[in-house]
């Protein structure tokens, strides 16, 4: 995610960078989305019953 949008995610939400769940270095999938620790990720996942959803996660 660009750092402005991290910014105003973190600040509509109230939160911090160390208040995000975790996803680590060594998960497969941070190399192949050019990942570095810090980043921000934004996960979109759908739902079985409908519709989707969004995770955030912090590389660390």
């Amino acid at each position: 995610m660009p750092k402005e949008d991290i910014e105003l995610f973190l600040k509509e939400k109230g939160l911090t960078k160390k208040e995000l769940p975790i996803l680590k270095e060594l998960d497969p999938v941070v190399p192949l989305i050019n990942a570095k620790v810090g980043d921000v990720v934004k996960i979109t996942r759908k739902s079985v019953f409908g519709g989707t959803y969004l995770y955030y996660r912090v590389v660390e």
